[in-house]
């Protein structure tokens, strides 16, 4: 059975963490595209589309399949995307402190031949974040590349109180639902092989 080559575009360690977790050589193409949301887009749509301009912008040769994600949270329905300063993320994290918010990440798969996407949701609680723990996590630095201000699968995983989901969503890329996406282009992922 022939394997396409795979490539990632994503500058995200997190997204290559979890793709070598899985078992997949992968080379890495960075995309260059506008991350603004368009004016009355939902949350679901933005992300969605964010993955497939990210995929569409690096062009897969026959023998390769490129794989993109997206991930945003969603609380009261508004996306708060990664920080673009210590207030905005303290502001964040507070107002993510002892609530549920939503965290969605799309996956984007294209090969010459086909494409393929999906939409996985996860809902999250926080514990109380009052101030200070807003602006003592801040000062680690984990929080400033990242969407909501902080990540699950570090320091940031004492806030998270519960969630019903995808764990690896929440870091940035959704396993199960990536292997079979990547499995369907014709990558030959761990089931793929044992088939």
């Amino acid at each position: 059975m022939s394997s396409k080559r795979l490539i990632l575009a994503s500058g995200s360690p997190r997204r290559a963490e979890l793709l070598e977790q899985i078992g997949l050589d992968f080379e890495v193409s960075v995309p260059d595209v506008d991350e603004t949301p368009l004016a009355d887009e939902d949350p679901e749509t933005y992300v969605l589309r964010m993955a497939r301009t990210k995929a569409a912008a690096v062009r897969p040769d026959p023998d390769s399949v490129v794989l993109a994600a997206d991930t945003v949270v969603v609380l009261d329905g508004r996306i708060l995307g990664k920080p673009t300063g210590r207030a905005e993320a303290i502001a964040m994290l507070t107002a993510l402190g002892g609530r549920e918010h939503l965290v969605l990440t799309a996956i984007a798969g294209r090969s010459q031949e086909a494409e393929a996407s999906e939409l996985v949701c996860t809902r999250v609680r926080f514990a109380p974040v009052d101030t200070n723990l807003a602006e003592a996590y801040w000062a680690t630095g984990e929080g400033a590349d990242k969407a909501g201000s902080y990540g699950i699968q570090g320091i940031g995983g004492i806030l998270v109180e519960s969630i019903t989901g995808s764990y690896s969503a929440v870091v940035g890329l959704p396993l199960p639902e990536t292997e079979r996406l990547l499995g369907g282009l014709g990558v030959d992922t761990w089931r793929r092989r044992q088939l």
